[in-house]
């Protein structure tokens, strides 16, 4: 690598421009790469979603989510299948291996589906495969002036849909809350009684009108002119005069009104409001479409009257928050860097000289970014943001040791490039070193890869960048700057030096107390509980209301008006979004829930603790005592879900799942931690079924005529205000008891009879969800958990699970949010296993040598006794970014054990190794020091900063590298030179005994010469 830093000096014209196109370049690369939120990345599912309103459980999971689940069974690549069915609607979930296509399979799955028969009342399937560019790019709430007739509001919804879609760079364009006006015929029986008019008449009191008809063309007074005929419903009285038999018209014998139908509740502070959420083309950028979306808004607003259009949140504004606020850290992280370098050196010309290395690198690393088609975004950011502090460690060992030999020798060139050549092989192993701990991240699966590769390639890129800039830009500009400068020689510390001395004579007591440290720290990660992300600092909070699904739909609106009123009169917070009901436009994105579930969307105002808001809302439980209320932070970008353990009972015999559930239960319902357990058989919800004699009546017959009493039917369509609007038949009856069922009459072949004459009327209990793996009904056990206490009880539901006797042919299965956190972290331990090899093959191939590098590698647990303190002292549980942060640590502690062991080295070749190790901890603590509490500074804005929500980089991650960092720093000092003495302890003894002996020898003679 020193020819690297020869070439610069025989080339000072060509860097020079080098360093003005990679500034240059690098400020262009800011502006023109993409800003996302997340990296581009595939979900490995596809999701089939149908809604069937009206039918119950198991109709759904009989006649819809048996025969999909049959249609799609083969398709190429799928691990594993899981299904829901509900009332009203049915899910299906496929899961892929990462090698799969998913475009691909989306497109199987889609053609396979399509040729599905299912039942008439059932809507098409929907089929959804998600990826990161189908995050919403902004939420825009629609609300109406009063008075506003049913047909206008329909108008104006189809003129905002039609411009937000219009928008540059929109995609799909959800709607929830819509209503769509409609004329509702009300028969009266006892007038259609009096009058001897059937029901049945009333249907076809709109055939043969709404004629457009061309006659066609006929010369009249004396030009030739084109006849039609037209015949139009232009209004409700109209539609009410029409004749229905003779001298008997429409309004004489039913009710004739406007009204709305409406296939979800959608509410915005209290007031009813459709709200459309929309996302943006796969290409297109982020912050350039919430934009087009803000201009649309804002232009709507101005052009139409009688509305209001408003953006609740937009993810290009979250994403500008993003990259300002990661990029703040950035630059406070380079402050605090430069304040350290220059309290060490004191020097303001060296200073300079190293911190030149942040904005180079920096731009150097935007623009490989922009090659390898990276976005900005808050992963990229994040590795930025971390890897600033170690962007100067290079630049500072190399101005150090100029800075160094300048005290003792004069001003040349040679000088310069020597001391450079001194430490560039610990630099360049060192930061290969940093750069190796990323590599395994390639191997992860699935879309933990998608997220970690690019945080991987920008702290790569960026270290690499600031090795270079080391070996050619800091020595150019150290000759330019420091070419007079006249210092003060600094001399290693004596004290130090004599300090290491006694550790090395004594080795065994240091040992010791790292041993017992280490052993110490492990035992209290082990029993240190691990947490679901902290959520004190969310932004937004999911709260759901749910009552059993017996409940009657207007009692469950009542009450969700309640809670909602209760919810908008906070004060902590800025806006409430209620919903309830499934649409086609939600089944769209897969979003499909119980008739009986709200949800409410929570916006907090600024600074609001949102654990202590929570809770508020959760002590509002027993107000409403038949409902399940749930309250956990989310948000509207990323998601967000409950800390849930599922344990899924699985097996052939349905009675033996339902008992092994119920033993399941009542062992997790002791355990500490655990909120809630239940099982989606709990719930039951009565289902009345009609039994029919097949000797006297016809099923299908049957059903049919029950159909048309006890549903709407529609009639046809009448033209009101421009627009076409549906007349619906309303259901003649309307029994509410066994009885009034058993009453109906209807039309056999021998004429009408009451149905309890040809079927028999059967009640029966069945569960309000049916759940299938690979096919098979399976029973899911949902816990709760204290979000705080994840992995804790985890393990507790995990032994008491394994104490169940269970059944022959019966299996059980732990999932959820304990179980992912135990996937991410074993994926994450076994990248760290990978990149411990690496570094430990890097640093053989460096000294050349199995033993030297044991001893850097030794570093490694002693940064975990600082990781762990840090935890301990804040109070952080430790998460998935905490683990992360430890994988980090592997390749930022060991570089200062390298700079230390390769003075060492370089010490050897005139020193003994106790002299050499004395001298370079002497010599190396000042460099080593500097650079420790350089990345330590600079990763303090991490620590006091907020984070977005998806962010890898976070609290915990800052204090578990800022911890280790500082133990790892101290105890590589003293440590590091102990086992490194062990591993060599014979040529060591040997050359002590050597110098004792050879110190004997002179004091001897010295004594005879005096004599």
């Amino acid at each position: 690598m020193s020819k690297l830093t020869e070439w610069s000096f025989r080339n000072k014209a060509a860097m020079i421009l080098i360093v003005i196109m990679a500034l240059a370049m690098g400020v262009i690369s800011y502006f023109r790469l993409p800003m996302e939120f997340l990296p581009a990345a595939d979900n490995p599912q596809v999701m089939i979603t149908a809604i069937g309103p009206g039918s119950d459980a198991k109709s759904m999971e009989q006649m819809v989510t048996n025969p999909l689940e049959e249609a799609v069974s083969f398709v190429k690549g799928k691990s594993s299948m899981f299904s829901t069915s509900g009332d009203g609607y049915a899910q299906v979930n496929m899961n892929f291996d990462s090698k799969t296509n998913m475009k691909e399979a989306k497109a199987e799955i889609e053609r396979v589906v399509d040729q599905v028969q299912l039942p008439s009342n059932v809507m098409k399937p929907f089929v959804v495969q998600f990826n990161t560019s189908m995050i919403p790019i902004a939420w825009v709430t629609l609300t109406f002036d009063e008075g506003m007739s049913e047909q206008e509001k329909d108008a104006k919804l189809k003129a905002v849909t039609a411009e937000l879609q219009k928008s540059e760079g929109a995609g799909q364009v959800s709607i929830s809350g819509k209503s769509s006006p409609s004329v509702h015929v009300v028969p009266l029986s006892d007038k259609l009684a009096d009058a001897g008019i059937p029901v049945q008449a009333l249907m076809g009191v709109l055939q043969g009108r709404g004629a457009s008809v061309s006659i066609g063309e006929r010369t009249l007074d004396g030009a030739a002119s084109n006849l039609n005929v037209y015949d139009q419903v232009t209004d409700v009285e109209t539609l009410r005069k029409l004749p229905v038999a003779a001298g008997v018209t429409l309004g004489d014998v039913a009710t004739v009104e406007l009204a709305k139908d409406q296939e979800s509740i959608s509410r915005m502070n209290g007031k009813d409001a459709v709200m459309f959420t929309i996302s943006k083309s796969a290409d297109a950028n982020a912050v350039t479409v919430g934009k087009g979306i803000e201009q649309t808004v804002e232009r709507l607003n101005d052009e139409n009257k009688g509305i209001d259009a408003s953006i609740i949140l937009s993810t290009s504004d979250s994403v500008v928050s993003s990259v300002n606020s990661m990029m703040r850290e950035v630059l406070l992280g380079a402050l605090f860097a430069t304040i350290v370098i220059l309290l060490f050196m004191r020097n303001f010309k060296a200073t300079i000289v190293t911190i030149v290395s942040i904005p180079l690198s920096l731009g150097i690393t935007l623009y490989l970014l922009q090659l390898s088609g990276v976005s900005l975004n808050i992963i990229t950011l994040g590795g930025v943001a971390v890897a600033v502090g170690r962007l100067v460690d290079d630049s500072i060992v190399v101005i150090e040791n100029i800075y160094r030999r300048l005290q003792k020798e004069s001003f040349s060139v040679k000088l310069i490039t020597d001391a450079t050549k001194e430490v560039a092989s610990a630099i360049t192993s060192s930061t290969l070193v940093t750069v190796a701990v990323f590599l395994p991240m390639g191997l992860l699966r699935g879309s933990l890869q998608a997220f970690l590769l690019p945080f991987a390639l920008t702290v790569a890129y960026s270290l690499l960048a600031s090795l270079l800039v080391a070996l050619t830009v800091v020595p150019l500009l150290s000759a330019l700057l420091l070419r007079n400068t006249k210092e003060k020689e600094h001399a290693g510390s004596p004290k130090f030096a004599a300090f290491i001395r006694w550790n090395l004579a004594h080795k065994l007591v240091p040992l010791i107390i790292a041993v017992l440290l280490f052993a110490g720290s492990i035992s209290a990660y082990m029993f240190m509980p691990k947490g679901a992300l902290d959520s004190s600092s969310a932004e937004n909070v999911n709260v759901t209301l749910e009552y059993p699904s017996e409940t009657p739909a207007d009692q469950v609106v009542e009450a969700g008006k309640r809670f909602e009123a209760s919810l908008t009169s906070n004060k902590d917070i800025e806006w409430v979004m209620m919903m309830l009901g499934n649409s086609a436009d939600a089944a769209k994105y897969g979003s499909v829930s119980s008739p009986t579930l709200i949800t409410y969307m929570i916006d907090l105002k600024d600074g609001v603790d949102a654990e202590l808001l929570m809770e508020s809302i959760r002590s509002q439980k027993d107000s409403y005592k038949e409902a399940t209320l749930t309250v956990n932070a989310s948000d509207l970008i990323m998601g967000g879900g409950s800390p849930k353990i599922n344990i899924d009972v699985t097996g052939d015999d349905t009675e033996q799942l339902a008992q092994t559930a119920e033993k399941l239960i009542a062992a997790i319902k002791p355990i500490d931690g655990v909120q809630k357990v239940e099982s989606n058989q709990e719930e039951k919800k009565s289902v009345y079924s009609f039994k029919v004699d097949p000797t006297l009546a016809k099923g299908q017959e049957v059903a049919m005529q029950l159909q048309s009493m006890l549903n709407p039917v529609p009639i046809g369509k009448i033209r009101i205000e421009g627009s076409d609007t549906p007349v619906i038949l309303q259901p003649v009856l309307n029994p509410d008891s066994q009885a009034e069922l058993e009453q109906l009459t209807v039309m056999t072949e021998t004429g009408a009879v009451p149905i309890s004459k040809v079927a028999e009327l059967v009640r029966s209990e069945e569960p309000a969800l049916y759940y299938h793996k690979e096919g098979k009904t399976y029973i899911r056990v949902t816990a709760n958990a204290e979000p705080k206490e994840l992995s804790v009880v985890g393990d507790k539901i995990d032994k008491a699970a394994a104490e169940i006797k269970l059944p022959e042919g019966v299996a059980l299965s732990v999932g959820g949010a304990s179980a992912d956190q135990s996937s991410d972290f074993a994926d994450l331990g076994l990248t760290a296993l990978i990149s411990i090899g690496i570094v430990y093959l890097i640093m053989v191939l460096t000294f050349k040598t199995l033993r030297a590098p044991l001893a850097i590698m030794i570093s490694l647990p002693l940064a975990a006794i600082g990781a762990v303190t840090g935890l301990l002292v804040s109070g952080v549980t430790p998460d998935f970014t905490a683990m992360f942060g430890a994988l980090m640590l592997i390749g930022i502690v060991v570089t200062n054990a390298i700079v230390l062991i390769d003075r060492v080295k370089q010490n050897e070749q005139t020193m003994s190794i106790r002299e050499s190790l004395i001298e370079a901890a002497a010599t190396r603590m000042r460099p080593i020091i500097m650079t420790a509490v350089a990345t330590v500074s600079a990763m303090l804005p991490l620590v006091f900063g907020s984070h977005e929500s998806g962010s890898i980089v976070s609290q915990s991650l800052a204090i578990v590298v800022i911890g280790g960092l500082i133990a790892a720093t101290l105890l590589t000092l003293i440590i590091v030179p102990c086992v490194y003495e062990l591993l060599f302890f014979r040529t060591s003894r040997k050359q002590r005994r050597a110098g004792a002996a050879t110190a004997q020898a002179e004091a001897a003679a010295a004594v005879a010469q005096q004599a």
